[in-house]
Parts: C-alpha cells; structure tokens; sequence
C-alpha cells in the first residue's frame, strides 16, 4: 500500500492505544513508533495522545486524524484495486460484512470458497448486530455485506440474497420439547431467550408476534444474549426457548439436542440482503455478489 508509513504507526497507536503493542504489530522497535508519533505531531503542529503514566489517550487532534486516515487507507485501498483490475480483473481488495447469523452459519464455507475461486482477492471481514454492520456500511468501513431484517436506508442498495425460516426451539429433553405444537397465545407462558436490541433476527420474531395480535412487551423473556451461540448453550442447559434461524440449528436438530415447537398459525419468514452504498459498486462486489447468489444452496 502506497502511503506514509507515520500514518500506518498512528494508526496502529491510536487502534491499540499502546506504543508498545503497536511496536510488536509493526514489527518496529518501541522508540521507533515514538519516534515517528513525535515527528507527525510537528509536522502538524498539534499533540496526538494524552500521556497518563502508561495509559494514552486520543486528543481532539488525533481523533481527527484517526477520522481521516481511516477515508486515505480506504481510498488507497480502492485505488490498488482498479489498478489491480488493469491487469486483473479478479485482483484486489475487499471488505466484506455479515450480520451474526448469516456470519456463524452461512458465509463462513461461501469465504472459503470464494477465496479459493479467487486467491488473487484480499479481503477482511466484520460481523455484529444489523445495526452496527449497517452503520459501518454507511461510514464506507464496509464494500458490501449481508445482514436480515435490515431497516431501509435511502443512502444504502438491498438486493435478496436468500430466504430463511426462523423456528421456535428449546432443548430436546426438557419439559417444553413435549409441546410439539402450541398457539401464540401459549408463548406468553414460555420463558425466552431473545437475542439484543439491535439484532435483525429479534426486529423480524417481534414483526410476526405484533402481525399474530401478540404484544412483544408481553412476552416472559428470562435473558438477552448477542449471538445464536450462546443462545443455543444457554438453551440446553434451562428450560426456555427461543426463536432461531432453521440454518443455526440444523446440527443440534440432527443429533437431536434441540427440538422444535409449532406454534400454530405463525410462520416466520425472512429474506438475507446484500447491502451496499448506493452508486458505490465495483467488479469486485459485484463479483462477489454473483459468486454468493451461485454458490449458495438456500432456496
């Protein structure tokens, strides 16, 4: 990457906020990193990090900085990437997100095979609730990610990636797996394990309740977790249930850990979106897009 390498050390400082584990990321001697964080400072006429003893700290100054250097390294990453296509039109740089329960279940095997289809591409990858891969999306963080049950921006582009049912399940040998079928009105009885404020997958359950007259502040709900894995461990060892992907869940319904429970009537179904800045496609997104849409074997 073309750039000034002061700018990788402050980065580096101000991402891990210690000169010395920058040093070791950096592969650079500790007096080194103070070195070029000192020449920066002057070159710009401002002071970067409070010193407190051993603990530093961003100023005004440099969480300005940490602000555009993050849009220089994005920008050299774009440009290395058309020049890359020049000459290669499977080359380059991409950043990829996914919100939790596409990034634990789906896209894991669809990197690995993307990756092996296109060695030349690079690509870093970040996963959290809808909201925060969204907003990343929105910051330019992000080229394209696939997230569920997305609110609609005006700045961002949704296209269908795949479809997926979200099932009520509790663990196979408790008290609550006898119920192979309840009404909606039951599931006030129940206690549940819904993922956090923010997730897609809890904005869709809460859309089907409210749609089947059942008020989601009614619900008896024993915990909050941020991902199906924990919900799944907290699961097998309680007596609560919870509602989940049918992709999260295909292993632990094989070996007949978890059961499922109908609830009669309510059907939850959702689609997973690729998501992408408006007018900001490139080969490389594109490409990939198609690549997921093929490779893919959800119906």
């Amino acid at each position: 990457m073309i750039f000034d390498f002061r700018l990788k050390v402050f980065y580096t400082v101000a991402q891990r906020l210690s000169f010395t584990k920058a040093a070791v990321e950096l592969f650079i001697t500790q007096p080194a990193v103070t070195k070029h964080i000192k020449e920066l400072e002057q070159q710009l006429n401002v002071q970067l990090f409070k010193r407190n003893g051993n603990n530093i700290s961003l100023t005004t100054a440099g969480n300005i900085l940490l602000r555009y250097t993050e849009k220089i390294f994005h920008t050299y990453a774009e440009l290395e990437t058309e020049l890359a296509q020049l000459s290669n039109a499977e080359a380059g740089s991409l950043h990829i997100g996914a919100s939790t329960t596409v990034a634990q279940t789906i896209l894991p095997k669809l990197l690995a095979l993307f990756k092996k289809a296109y060695p030349a591409i690079t690509f870093t990858f970040s996963q959290g609730n809808t909201d925060f891969i969204t907003q990343q999306v929105l910051a330019e963080k992000i080229d394209i990610a696939i997230v569920e049950g997305a609110a609609h921006y005006p700045q961002i582009a949704y296209s269908p990636f795949a479809k997926d049912e979200i099932v009520l399940v509790t663990a196979a040998n408790n008290q609550l797996s006898k119920k192979t079928e309840i009404t909606p009105k039951q599931l006030l009885n129940i206690p549940l394990v819904v993922r956090e404020a923010g997730s897609g997958t809890l904005d869709v359950i809460y859309n089907a309740l409210t749609a089947a007259q059942i008020n989601p502040k009614d619900l008896h709900i024993e915990i909050q977790l941020e991902s199906s894995i924990a919900i799944k461990q907290y699961l097998l060892h309680s007596e609560t249930a919870t509602f989940l992907s049918i992709q999260s869940v295909l292993s632990e319904l094989k070996y007949n850990e978890l059961s499922i429970i109908d609830v009669k009537g309510l059907d939850i179904f959702r689609t997973f979106e690729f998501i992408q800045l408006q007018g900001k496609y490139t080969k490389l997104t594109e490409l990939f897009k198609r690549f997921c849409l093929s490779s893919n074997n959800l119906k």
